[in-house]
Order: structure tokens, then sequence, then C-alpha cells
């Protein structure tokens, strides 16, 4: 294994981590924040389209989104994909405008929203696992087929096992960040 494969083992753990880092963005902390319209998917023209496709989303007070939706016919379809979305908001649509208040976050859905944290982070956890996992086979390989020593072998070991530590500790700060903002009344 060379120093590209041990750059690209880590760009896959980044890739992992960034991922966390979207899901998280589209958690309602009770601040308006235009990533929690991100995976609403509007049916436009015929296809499933995201939201900021077929519209501009901007969050002119913290508690509140607007959607400037471009073409008029489309407004009712995109009131419905973000009433359809799941996510608790109840739009009011002006013209081609659609204002989408912020509820007020209770204690019991704080609650929740740190364990669907909880969750994303794990998932991330077990991503970059799987990146180490697949790296260190490949190693095994490589040692057994004798194309590095075992040295060389112990070494990438360590700084895979290294990537991975790290690579979890950012994950668990970025959780803790989240659940800090998501409890903060």
């Amino acid at each position: 294994m060379n120093k590209p494969e041990i750059v690209e083992i880590g760009k896959r753990m980044d890739g992992a981590l960034e991922a966390l880092r979207k899901e998280l963005a589209g958690l309602r902390t009770g601040r308006a924040s235009t990533n929690l319209l991100d995976p609403v998917m509007v049916d436009a023209y015929g296809q499933q389209m995201h939201l900021n496709q077929v519209g501009t989303i901007s969050a002119p007070e913290p508690r509140m989104i607007t959607v400037t939706v471009w073409d008029k016919s489309m407004v009712k379809a995109v009131d419905r994909a973000i009433r359809e979305a799941g996510l608790g908001l109840n739009p009011q649509t002006e013209g081609t405008l659609i204002r989408i208040p912020m509820p007020e976050m209770t204690e019991e859905r704080r609650k929740e929203l740190t364990k669907v944290a909880h969750k994303y982070a794990e998932q991330a956890r077990v991503a970059v696992r799987n990146v180490r996992r697949d790296g260190m086979e490949r190693l095994k390989k490589e040692d057994k087929a004798g194309t590095i020593s075992q040295d060389e072998h112990r070494r990438l070991s360590d700084e895979v096992q290294s990537m991975t530590d790290k690579h979890i500790a950012k994950i668990d700060e970025t959780l803790a960040a989240k659940e800090k903002e998501i409890l903060q009344v």
C-alpha cells in the first residue's frame, strides 16, 4: 500500500464526516436554517426535483424560512411537498412567496432530535470503521503476497488506526456541539 492509497482512505473517512455534518445541518434547532429544506423533493415538470431547483430558499428572520418559487404554476406543488416532507412545518402561501414559520421547540422534541443526531453520528462511525476495515484487509493481502514487509505493514496499520481514531473523535466532537445546540433553550 502506497501513500496515495493512505490519502484515499483519509478522503473516504473525511467524506463520512462531511455527510454527518450535512445531515446534522438539516436538524431543526428552533432557528431557521435553509438546510432544513434540503431533503424536500417537489413533483415538478413530471419528475422529482430538489426544492432549491424550483425556487430561492432564504432565512430572513431567525424563526422564518421563505421560498420564492420561480414558476407561479409550481407554488401548490412546493407547498404540498413542504407539508408532506415530515418536518412538522406549516407553510403559508402569498403569491409566489411561501413563508414557513419555525414552531417553538418543546423539551420532548429536543430530546427526540438528539436521538436522531446520535443515530446519524453512529452511521458516520460505522462508515469510518468500514473504511478502516477495507484498508486493513488490503494491508493483510499485501503482507501475505509479500509486496510489503512486516514492519511496513505494522507502520501502515498504525497510520490507518490513527486516522480512524481522529475521525471518530471529530464525529464525537461534532455530535456534542450539535447536541448542545439542540438542547439550548
